[in-house]
C-alpha cells in the first residue's frame, strides 16, 4: 500500500495538509478541526516487513492509498548485501532470516518541521535540490544501512570534492520482480556509477562502469554478523559486476574494486535495487523518454513505439533493463539508454511540477528511504540531508555522463567481455582525480577558478634554458621512499640535468610538488617544468637556496602527487575526442 496511508483510520491525503506560505517559502502543517492529531505520515508498525519501497504497480498503490494493513509480506533478508541490518535494531533481537527494527516508539507526534534540499538516491538528491521535505524521525526507520568495512574515506566532506557510488544489484528482491535478474541468484554489480561533484559544487561527472568490464577484484575485509572480520580473497582477470554478490562479497568489495581500477576512493556508497527504478519513479509522477524507433524486448519486457512517452513503475525498470533493441543490443547500449533516463529523471525532479508538489515531495522522501541500502556513514535523515545539501548545490547542465573507455577484449574470439582502453581511460580517471571538469562551466565560482589557472599557465610562458644550466636540488617531500635519487639519476642520465643534486628530505611533506625558483631562475624553471611536466601550479616564485658548492640554486620538492621519474603531473583539461559523454540538460532519443 502506499507509505501515505499507513498509522491512519481515515482518508485524509498528509500532503494536503501541507500548505505553501507565501511569505516565507515554507510548508506549514494545517490540521482540520476532525484530522487525527498524528504525525505525518505515521511511524512504521513493529509487525510490518519492509517491501523495498512497494514494487507493486502505481494503479495498485494508488488503490491501496488511505487503508490500513494489519500484515505485511515479509521481505526475505537478502543475501547482498550482508551482513544487513535495520538502523538502531540490535542484532541479536533479529530473527532469522530477518532484519531488525527499531523499537516502536510509545508516542506518535509530529517532530520538528524542517526545510532541506535533495532527495535520497544520489540521482534525487541532485535533482530534486531546492525542494521543501519532512524532517520526520520516522524516516529513519525506512533506512537500511551496512558498513563499509573501511574501504572508503569515511564520509564526505563539505569543503572537498565528493566521490560517491551508487551500485544497482540485479538481485530478485520483494515482490513483482520475478521476471527480472537470474533466478536464485545472490546478485551482481548490474549497474555501477561514480558520481563526482567538484569541490566547489559547479559541476559532476558521472562515470558509469560497464559490468562485463575485466578487472582485479582485491581482498575485501567484509564486517559479519557478529562482529568479526572476514577477508575474502581477490580475483583477477574477473568481470567487474562479480565484486558484489559473488563469493559473499558486499558492497564495499565493489568500493574497493573501484580503488583498484580508477584510483578513486569514493567516500560513500549506496545500493539500489529493482524496486529503486519502479517507486521513485512512480512518486514523482513518472518520467518522459524518447525513443529514436519502436521497441519490442522479450527479454525485458518493453513494448514502446517510436516518440516520446512517460514511463514509471514496472515500464520504467524494462526501460532501463532492456539492451537488445538498442544500439548494438549490448550492456554499453544499455548504459547509454540508463543515463538517458536518468537525465529524464533529474529534469522531471527539477520540474515545477515536481517542486511545488508537497504529495511528489512526501512520496519521494519515502520512496527513496526505503528503497536504498546505504553506508553506515549515510545512515540518518541527518545526514542524507547534509549530502542533499551539497549535491543539490550542482546545475545540472553541469552534470555529464559518461563510461569508463573500454575496447574488446582481445583474449576472446567472440567478444563477450571488454577491457579498459589504456590510452584514453587513463586521462578521463585523472580528470576526476584532479577535480577537473568535463564541461564548460560559466558560473562565477568556476571564472575565479579559471582566472588563478591562467596566471599559473602564464608561468610556462618564455624562453627555456638549456637543459645543461638547470641547477636543481631535489627533495623528497612526500613521494614513496626513493624517489628524489631516482629522479636525479633520471634527470642527469637521461635529460642532461647535470647540475642537480640530491638534497635529502624535505622538512614537511607536501600534497603537490612544487619547484622554488628566484625571479632571474625563471627560464631554469620553465625548462625542468617541461621536462618533468609540471603543471604552472606546481612553480612557485620565491627565493633560491645554495647548494653544495655555494651556488644559486632551485628547489623541487617531490610531493605525494608524485608519480615517478618521467611521469607527468600535468593534468588533462580536455576529454578525449573519442570519450562518449553527454549532460543531463539534453533531451536524447535512444537509438
Amino acid at each position: 500500500m502506499d507509505a501515505q496511508g499507513r498509522g491512519r483510520a481515515d482518508n485524509i491525503d498528509p500532503a494536503d495538509q501541507w500548505v505553501l506560505n507565501p511569505n516565507t517559502g515554507e510548508y506549514e502543517l494545517r490540521l482540520t478541526p476532525s484530522a487525527p492529531q498524528s504525525s505525518v505520515p505515521g511511524p512504521r508498525r513493529s509487525d510490518s516487513g519492509r517491501t523495498g519501497g512497494g514494487g507493486g504497480s502505481a494503479r495498485g498503490r494508488t488503490a491501496a492509498q488511505g487503508r490500513e494493513s494489519s500484515s505485511r509480506e515479509e521481505t526475505p533478508d537478502p543475501e547482498v548485501p550482508s551482513p544487513r541490518r535495520r538502523r538502531g535494531a540490535p542484532p541479536e533481537e533479529a530473527a532469522a532470516n530477518r532484519r531488525g527494527r527499531r523499537p516502536v516508539k510509545k508516542k506518535s507526534k509530529a517532530k520538528k518541521i524542517l526545510l532541506w534540499t535533495g532527495g535520497i538516491m544520489a540521482f534525487v538528491l541532485v535533482g530534486t535540490a531546492g525542494a521543501a521535505y519532512l524532517y520526520l524521525e520516522h524516516l529513519n526507520d525506512n533506512i537500511t544501512s551496512v558498513s563499509d568495512d573501511g574501504a572508503s574515506t569515511g564520509g564526505f566532506s563539505k569543503d572537498k570534492a565528493i566521490n560517491l557510488l551508487v551500485i544497482g544489484t540485479d538481485k530478485r528482491t520483494g515482490s513483482g520482480n520475478e521476471g527480472y535478474g537470474d533466478s536464485g541468484s545472490v546478485g551482481h554489480a548490474d549497474t555501477t556509477i561514480l558520481l563526482h561533484v567538484s569541490k566547489d559544487r559547479t559541476n559532476a561527472t558521472a562515470l558509469s562502469i560497464p559490468r562485463d568490464l575485466i578487472v582485479d577484484v582485491p581482498d575485501c575485509e567484509t564486517k559479519q554478523e557478529d562482529g568479526s572480520t572476514k577477508v575474502i580473497k581477490g580475483t583477477d582477470n574477473v568481470r567487474f559486476n562479480t565484486s558484489l554478490g559473488q563469493d559473499n562479497r558486499t558492497p564495499s568489495c565493489t568500493v574497493r574494486t573501484v580503488t583498484e581500477l580508477t584510483g578513486i576512493q569514493a567516500d560513500n556508497f549506496m545500493v539500489a535495487d529493482f524496486n529503486a527504478v519502479k517507486t521513485l519513479t512512480t512518486a514523482v509522477g513518472g518520467v518522459e523518454v524518447c525513443l529514436a524507433k519502436d521497441i519490442d524486448d522479450e527479454d525485458s519486457h518493453l513494448k514502446l513505439s517510436k516518440g516520446t512517452h512517460t514511463i514509471e513503475g514496472e515500464q520504467a525498470l524494462a526501460f532501463v533493463r532492456t539492451r537488445h533493441s538498442v544500439g548494438f543490443g549490448g550492456d554499453l547500449s544499455r548504459i547509454e539508454l540508463q543515463q538517458q533516463f536518468l537525465s529524464a529523471l533529474m529534469r522531471k525532479l527539477k520540474s515545477n511540477d515536481t517542486l511545488t508538489s508537497p504529495t511528489k515531495m512526501i512520496k519521494l522522501a519515502e520512496a527513496g528511504t526505503k528503497a536504498l541500502t546505504v553506508d553506515s556513514q549515510l545512515d540518518t535523515i541527518d545526514k542524507l540531508k547534509d549530502l542533499g545539501l551539497e549535491l543539490g548545490k550542482l546545475n545540472v547542465k553541469n552534470l555529464t555522463f559518461t563510461t569508463v573507455p573500454v575496447v574488446d577484449n582481445p583474449a576472446e574470439k567472440v567478444a563477450a567481455t571488454v577491457v579498459v582502453n589504456a590510452s584514453t581511460a587513463p586521462t578521463v580517471f585523472q580528470m576526476i582525480k584532479d577535480d577537473v571538469s568535463f564541461t564548460e562551466v560559466k558560473e562565477q565560482a568556476a571564472a575565479s577558478k579559471n582566472a588563478a589557472a591562467a596566471a599559473a599557465a602564464a608561468r610556462l610562458k618564455g624562453t627555456r634554458s638549456a637543459a645543461s644550466a638547470v641547477r636543481v636540488q631535489v627533495m623528497n617531500g612526500g613521494a614513496p621512499a626513493g624517489s628524489a635519487q631516482e629522479t636525479l639519476n633520471w634527470l642527469q642520465n637521461d635529460e642532461g640535468v647535470t647540475k642537480s643534486e640530491n638534497a635529502g628530505n624535505a622538512p614537511a611533506a607536501l600534497s603537490k610538488t612544487t619547484l622554488e625558483y628566484a625571479p632571474d631562475q625563471a627560464d631554469q624553471a620553465r625548462k625542468l617544468a617541461a621536462i618533468m611536466g609540471l603543471p604552472g601550479t606546481a612553480l612557485k616564485p620565491g627565493k633560491s637556496v645554495e647548494n653544495s658548492q655555494g651556488l644559486p640554486t632551485m628547489t623541487l620538492t617531490l610531493g605525494k602527487d608524485f608519480k615517478g621519474a618521467g611521469v607527468s603531473l600535468t593534468t588533462p583539461t580536455t576529454v578525449p575526442d573519442t570519450v562518449q559523454k553527454s549532460t543531463a540538460d539534453k533531451v536524447e532519443c535512444a537509438k
